[in-house]
């Protein structure tokens, strides 16, 4: 039987259509994943995203711990900081994909939905092995995951606490008090919009902290928001998500995290990603958008003069851009940019140019006012 967010209650009452994701039932939208869509991307959304996870890092270790079994030197990351990263295993394939925030004494991770056991485990039994003074605990129940999203988020929450949010910088992470409840704020999100999200325990606090920010941003046309939406918003900015970019095991250099990895430190996995660099014959994440009328989807084949030369991973119509839009592992020789490759879409073929991410660029609101 899949698990309910504590807010489960509050969301059937605002009409939300649900659907299973990750051994949890959740929000695939209220109104239109379309509606919803645009009320992030030109004012503000509200999502309960507490299928993600909690875990606590604790010890004198925590920092060498985190150093060990991510792509970041989390010694460099300092107090009130976040940091996106990946935890690997020693073959260099991604186990998760992650952001763990500096909060002083301890860290918090935020493994992806389904992660949480996984990487607990996975984080305990290294420090074991590496006789680390670190544990990592599973705090996940203990805690309801909100984000406020859009160009009117910050407006919005503001209206909520004392703290100034113009001084929690992007990817700045801090305690403050929201409605004179204590949770932690990170400048982060996964829509591409300016946004925050919350940490907020205990979790029978998160009811009425979800209701205020939906009255506080009624000015604003505030939308709660379902997977659905934020599925096409992150692939609108190219952003992975695990349960697809990773499937079947794929290294950060192919899923185009290169970007993350902080070579300077050594890190479980290094040796194969240095191996894999130095060759380069990898398939690497190529972004298309469709030329021609078609919906592209996971599983999707991408051909090159009828020869098979990727996969899709995801793929949809981009509201924004009412055109089809995916990302996809690729063969080197066949990425070059504005090159046409086909997807195969139940049985037909729709070309696609490859194109250099994000498909909706920032300034993308201020040319459709």
């Amino acid at each position: 039987m899949p698990m309910k967010s504590p807010l489960y209650e509050i969301q059937l009452n605002l009409g939300a259509k649900f659907t299973e994701f990750a051994g949890f039932e959740m929000p695939i939208q209220y109104s239109s994943i379309k509606e919803e869509h645009m009320a992030v991307r030109k004012s503000v959304g509200l999502f309960d995203v507490s299928h993600m996870s909690n875990v606590w890092i604790s010890g004198k270790d925590s920092a060498k711990l985190l150093s060990l079994t991510t792509v970041e030197d989390a010694t460099k990351i300092t107090k009130n900081k976040s940091q996106y990263t990946a935890i690997l295993r020693e073959n260099g394939n991604v186990i998760d994909d992650t952001i763990f925030m500096n909060l002083g004494k301890k860290y918090m991770i935020i493994p992806n939905a389904g992660m949480s056991s996984i990487v607990t485990n996975w984080l305990n039994e290294k420090a074991v092995e590496n006789k680390l003074d670190a544990k990592a605990e599973d705090v996940s129940h203990e805690y309801v995951i909100l984000a406020i999203q859009g160009p009117k988020s910050k407006e919005t929450l503001q209206k909520l606490t004392k703290t100034d949010l113009n001084e929690v910088k992007f990817f700045n992470c801090k305690y403050i008090k929201i409605d004179d409840t204590e949770c932690i704020i990170s400048h982060t999100g996964y829509t591409g919009e300016l946004g925050f999200e919350l940490q907020i325990n205990p979790v029978n606090k998160a009811e009425l902290i979800f209701n205020k920010i939906l009255d506080v941003g009624k000015k604003f046309n505030i939308r709660p928001i379902g997977l659905g939406a934020r599925d096409t918003l992150r692939l609108e900015k190219g952003f992975i998500l695990a349960g697809n970019e990773f499937e079947g095991g794929r290294t950060p250099l192919e899923a185009g995290m290169s970007w993350a990895i902080n070579w300077d430190h050594d890190f479980i996995g290094k040796d194969v990603l240095t191996k894999q660099k130095e060759e380069g014959k990898y398939e690497r994440m190529t972004y298309l958008e469709c030329i021609e009328k078609g919906v592209p989807r996971h599983g999707c084949e991408l051909h090159k003069d009828g020869e098979k030369v990727g996969m899709i991973t995801s793929g949809s119509i981009s509201p924004c851009l009412n055109t089809g839009i995916a990302m996809g592992y690729v063969k080197p020789k066949f990425r070059e940019s504005d090159s046409i490759l086909e997807i195969i879409i139940r049985g037909k073929t729709v070309k696609a140019k490859i194109i250099k991410p994000p498909f909706v660029k920032k300034d993308w609101l201020e040319k459709n006012k």
